[in-house]
C-alpha cells in the first residue's frame, strides 16, 4: 500500500504489522505517549480474542531499506449494541515524525483494510479535531453510548460504507481495554 498526505506531500508505504514489527510498535507508541499504559493495551490487545490479523498496520518511509515503522494504527472487534464493528487504537506516530502525515497513512490505511475484509463501523475515543478528516462524527448524535466517563466530543464514530447508517446502542470493546 503506498499513501499520500496531501498536507505535507509525502509518501508513507503502508503494511499489515508483521511479527517481527512487534517491539518496534511497542517502542514507538511508547515514545508517541510517553508512557507506559497504551503500549500496554496494545500488548493486551495481541493477546485479546478481539484480535483481526491485518487490520494493525504500520507507516514506514520509503527512504528507509529497513522499512521501520513509524506510525501505527490497530482496529480491534467491538460492538455497538449486539452490531459488530471495529475499535480504532492507539494510534501512534514516533515524535520523530509527528506532523509528517504518517500518522493519517496508517489511519487510512487500516480504514481501508477494514472496508476490504467487510467491516462496517468503527468506533474511537480521539482528538476531536484530528479524526473528522476521515469522517468520524460525534457517537452520541447517533445514540452510540460509551460506558465510561469521557469528554463527548473525542466519543466518536464511522461508518465505512454509506449503505450501513451507524446502529445505536452501547458499545462493548475488547476485554483489554479494561471498560
Amino acid at each position: 500500500m503506498r499513501s499520500t498526505s496531501s498536507a505535507h506531500a509525502r509518501s508513507w508505504l503502508t503494511r499489515a504489522e508483521t511479527a517481527a514489527d512487534v517491539p518496534t510498535v511497542r517502542a514507538l507508541t511508547l515514545a508517541a505517549f510517553g508512557r507506559l499504559h497504551e503500549a500496554d493495551l496494545l500488548d493486551g490487545l495481541r493477546r485479546d480474542e478481539a484480535w483481526i490479523d491485518g487490520l494493525s498496520v504500520v507507516a514506514t518511509d520509503p527512504a528507509d531499506p529497513a522499512g521501520t515503522p513509524v506510525g501505527h494504527v490497530v482496529l480491534t472487534r467491538a460492538f455497538i449494541g449486539d452490531v459488530p464493528a471495529l475499535a480504532m487504537g492507539p494510534v501512534s506516530v514516533h515524535p520523530d515524525h509527528q506532523l509528517s502525515g504518517a500518522g493519517s497513512a496508517a489511519v487510512r490505511a487500516g480504514l481501508d483494510a477494514a472496508r476490504s475484509m467487510g467491516e462496517r463501523f468503527v468506533v474511537l475515543l480521539g482528538h476531536p479535531t484530528y479524526y473528522p478528516r476521515f469522517g468520524f462524527v460525534r457517537a452520541s448524535a447517533h445514540g452510540i453510548r460509551l460506558s465510561i466517563d469521557e469528554p463527548d466530543e473525542a466519543w466518536m464514530a464511522l461508518a465505512l460504507d454509506d449503505r450501513h447508517p451507524l446502529p445505536s446502542g452501547p458499545v462493548r470493546w475488547a476485554t483489554a481495554f479494561g471498560i
